[in-house]
């Protein structure tokens, strides 16, 4: 409680079961007042992560600050400069996460932006893996992937889901517009109400007999496609 009232950032918080008193309900709500994710586990758990007295209650503090969206897509529009963010959609293997955000970080990305529930957490070896890229790239944690979507549309942000499933080629969409990129974990993919919600829905052009890449590997492809459109734009204009 002491951590968050004085500004740290935590990245979860993980709770025994069954555990009850002033001091717990306190706890909880000022957990929730700021919208960090808590999860209720047994004590096995607790001892697993730590031998000391934990007290029922472990907190993962994060090594980034937290951006936030909103802010964000306004500077941009105040910088007049045109949005590329990326938006993860349940990666929740931590050596994607960095690869991506190294790429993400190297490619002008903005910001990338993840639910705050269901994704990698930011530990060391998302830092190392990232080469340190995570330390100078915003990271956006958001209640619903749904609404931020919304919200970017409304913004005049296109949304790109990235999918090996979709007839359009990556080339075909227009990348040199303010965009935001949506990659899926590997394992599911983006979620069908995601697919509904974007403005386009393109894949990666393949020749092989392989029928996927992996997700790091798609996003920096994805990402080049976007500094190759906005840079031969510079160049014609």
């Amino acid at each position: 409680m002491e951590a968050i009232e004085a500004g740290h950032e935590i990245d979860k918080v993980f709770i025994q079961y069954g555990l009850k008193g002033d001091l717990m309900t306190d706890a909880k709500r000022l957990i929730q007042k700021h919208n960090i994710p808590i999860q209720e586990v047994p004590i096995e758990k607790l001892n697993n992560i730590s031998r000391k007295n934990h007290q029922g209650v472990i907190a993962f503090v994060s090594p980034v600050t937290y951006g936030n969206i909103e802010n964000i897509v306004a500077d941009l529009f105040d910088r007049g400069e045109v949005h590329q963010l990326l938006f993860l959609d349940g990666v929740t293997d931590v050596r994607n996460f960095g690869a991506i955000c190294r790429s993400a970080e190297c490619m002008g990305v903005h910001a990338v932006i993840v639910p705050d529930k269901g994704s990698a957490q930011i530990n060391e070896e998302a830092i190392k893996t990232s080469s340190g890229a995570l330390y100078n790239i915003p990271v956006c944690r958001v209640k619903s992937i749904n609404a931020t979507v919304q919200f970017l549309q409304q913004s005049g942000i296109q949304v790109v889901a990235c999918s090996e499933k979709s007839r359009m080629h990556l080339s075909e969409v227009n990348f040199t517009v303010p965009t935001c990129f949506i990659m899926g974990s590997e394992e599911k993919g983006i979620g069908p109400d995601v697919l509904k919600k974007a403005d386009y829905i393109a894949r990666i052009p393949m020749t092989g007999k392989t029928s996927s890449l992996n997700v790091s590997v798609a996003a920096g492809i994805i990402l080049y496609e976007a500094v190759r459109q906005r840079s031969a734009n510079t160049v014609s204009s």
